[in-house]
């Protein structure tokens, strides 16, 4: 281990303000911890800070919705999501607001350097306008006829039936899901900030090869897509920071939500002396910078911030560790089926230390969806932290307690096999470093299964039978609990209450420094159960909560949002109903092709669609489809067989032409499906 002491900033992606953390938010929080305490146990110097993202429209419009002003609903979500945290024993040094005069401060900073050096572009641009609610439209909160497809119901970007991509001023019969009313189309100056200027440095940013090799190839597409100025402001009424020298022009969420990261910490500089803002800030700063997010906001991290940070002449990450979705039993979270679990629900029937270990041992460092599967969950705690870590400190206290009065050996029984526990410090060490958490677990496991085997070998029940025997059985039981203490060293950032816990029972703090000195002629605290088993009825108890709370999010917004909520609504047993009767001739001008699969990634610029490509048999073809929600690991659907309309006209969209059309049932969201065909049909088989 390096003398030399790293000076970090940790960040985790900033929360929206107007809902609930689930166990989805859980993955990052609970994966940054694990890094920030295996940092801090190896000496060093690491702020870990974080904030609620409180801007934009979404925000303004629910505290319109709920009578009270935004201020008050960020409050009050900011309050609930530091208690979920706190819950999970995510130990920040700072939880703050994007609503702040810090962040205020830092966003006009930061937009006046780029305006100075003419990064800040304007221009003219046509928005759909709510004539009631006199406010400008963002895409999502238009809905119409989807002018492709025609499909009624369709939001302002993207059709979820067709998947084509459009602006909000294409769609058909268009209207405000705010007021109901029917927009017009207005013009307003927007303030563009020109990403395209910073290409080469993005390239070379990336070339660094620091940067996770699925994020460095996403990075790629884009630029071959071509980057694209992106626009920065919105028109009042808007719920954020206003831009300096105007008069009705706010920052875009996304503009100041990324500064919220420095606002965080500033604050926490504010409020503690010693931290330096300037040094981990400044360009040539030679502390360290990570931030962890998901991958549905890598597009962001990974292009406009740095970009942003480049023209303010401020320091870049030094990396950015991009983490996959959460599955439950290998789907989507649902709300329905009550695996769409809030933080708060898991915590009133679960210890969160299980989630904590069950997400260490599946977490890579690779931008991979991770499985909760409920059965396995159950089985893995019980048996490698009850059966195995906490088992292996209780067969052997009881022996030192009752015959020993608490005392260990003053020698080693097995001194090689206590520096093979101890030698391994540096392998785990280098796991939780380059955030390869399940690959610590296996190997701590492992050593967890040969410290019982010695006990098993060495069998202290029939030893304790002799008396003769009592310095034997004290070393035995002392090298089993000396074995504990180390394992329970490694596993200290993954269960830092279980291990606060196995301090006080050891009488001694636990760090990574001391792991390789034992414990000898030293006495210990009576043993007291260390952790709970987890039963399946708790589980059981878990989901049938969430399925109750879950009724209660989001309430409706008005009277025209409550009837696309009944029709939309996906435990509804209502079947739409049938199309208008066509002929045989019309069905017979319908090409239906099976296709297989080749290949299937998500689009990162859209919410909806995934690109496949599919081999007709007879040739090859690229479809884009809006079922992004359904499939959380598209790439698992390689080798599958889709169904497809092969003589449909191509179309133009925003990431490429699609070549056909594929077929999904279901009604919206996750709930679409799709269909399957008998094993030995062969691709460009006709269906009919």
């Amino acid at each position: 281990m390096s003398n030399l002491v790293r000076k970090i900033i940790v960040t985790c992606a900033l929360p929206y303000a107007n809902g609930p953390i689930h166990l989805g938010h859980m993955l990052e929080h609970i994966q940054a911890d694990i890094w920030v305490r295996f940092q801090r146990m190896r000496g060093n110097e690491i702020y870990f800070v974080c904030a609620d993202d409180a801007h934009g429209t979404p925000i303004m419009l629910k505290a319109d919705q709920m009578g009270i002003t935004p201020e008050q609903l960020i409050n009050d979500v900011q309050k609930s999501h530091m208690a979920d945290f706190a819950g999970f024993n995510i130990n920040f040094d700072n939880y703050y607001s994007t609503h702040s005069d810090e962040n205020r401060q830092l966003s006009e900073i930061i937009y006046n350097k780029l305006n100075e050096n003419g990064f800040i572009k304007h221009r003219t641009i046509s928005q759909l306008f709510d004539p009631e609610k006199s406010m400008f439209l963002p895409d999502r909160f238009v809905k119409g006829t989807c002018p492709k497809c025609k499909a009624e119901e369709q939001y302002g970007d993207n059709c979820e039936v067709c998947s084509a991509t459009y602006s909000p001023t294409e769609l058909n019969n268009p209207r405000s899901t705010v007021s109901g009313a029917t927009p017009i189309l207005k013009q307003s100056e927007h303030f563009f900030f020109d990403l395209p200027a910073f290409e080469t440095m993005l390239k070379n940013w990336i070339s660094s090869g620091s940067l996770q090799q699925e994020v460095a190839n996403k990075m790629q597409e884009w630029f071959e897509a071509g980057l694209q100025q992106w626009d920065i402001s919105r028109d009042a009424p808007y719920f954020g920071f206003k831009i300096p020298n105007t008069e009705n022009k706010y920052f875009y969420v996304w503009l100041d939500a990324p500064i919220g990261y420095m606002a965080s910490f500033k604050n926490l500089c504010n409020k503690k002396s010693g931290i330096d803002f300037d040094e981990f800030w400044k360009k040539d700063s030679q502390t360290e910078l990570y931030h962890f997010i998901g991958k549905d906001i890598m597009y962001f991290h990974s292009l406009f911030w740095p970009a942003m940070l480049e023209g303010a002449n401020l320091r870049k990450p030094n990396n950015i560790f991009v983490h996959g979705y959460v599955t439950v039993n290998g789907e989507k979270m649902s709300k329905s089926r009550g695996t769409f679990i809030q933080a708060s629900t898991y915590l009133n029937h679960l210890d969160p230390e299980y989630l904590r270990y069950y997400y260490a041992a599946k977490l890579s460092n690779r931008i991979d969806d991770l499985d909760l599967n409920l059965e396995d969950f159950v089985q893995r705690v019980n048996t490698d932290i009850v059966n195995k870590l906490v088992n292996l400190a209780a067969r052997n206290a009881g022996f030192i307690q009752k015959r020993f009065d608490g005392k260990l050996a003053d020698k080693l029984e097995d001194e090689s096999l206590f520096a093979e526990f101890a030698m391994q410090s540096e392998q785990i060490a280098t796991f939780y470093e380059n955030r390869e958490f399940s690959k610590a677990i296996r190997e701590i496991m492992a050593l967890t299964d040969k410290a019982n085997k010695y006990i098993d070998n060495k069998a202290p029940w029939i030893i304790a039978k002799d008396e003769t025997r009592s310095v034997e059985l004290q070393q035995v039981c002392s090298m089993g609990i000396q074995l504990f203490r180390i394992l329970m060293g490694y596993l200290k950032p993954v269960l830092p209450q279980l291990a606060q816990r196995a301090e006080i029972f050891l009488q001694t703090e636990i760090n990574w420094q001391n792991l390789s000195k034992p414990l000898l002629n030293h006495q210990l605290a009576p043993f007291k159960p260390l952790f709970s088993r987890l039963e399946m009825k708790q589980i059981e108890m878990m989901i049938e909560s969430s399925k109750t709370e879950n009724t209660k999010l989001n309430p409706p917004i008005n009277s025209n949002e409550i009837k696309n909520r009944v029709k939309n609504d996906r435990t509804s047993t209502e079947i739409e109903p049938f199309a208008e009767q066509i002929t045989i001739d019309d069905f017979s001008k319908i090409d239906l092709r099976i296709a297989k699969v080749i290949k299937c990634e998500a689009v990162p610029e859209s919410k909806k669609l995934l690109k496949f490509t599919l081999d007709l048999g007879s040739e090859t073809r690229q479809v884009f489809s809006g079922i992004k929600s359904a499939y959380n690991t598209p790439e698992q659907l390689a080798g599958r067989f889709v169904v497809m309309v092969a003589n449909l006209a191509p179309r133009k969209m925003k990431f490429g032409v699609s070549e056909g059309m594929i077929l999904t049932a279901g009604t919206d969201g996750t709930d679409l499906y799709l269909l399957n065909v008998d094993e030995g049909v062969r691709a460009g088989s006709r269906v009919s």
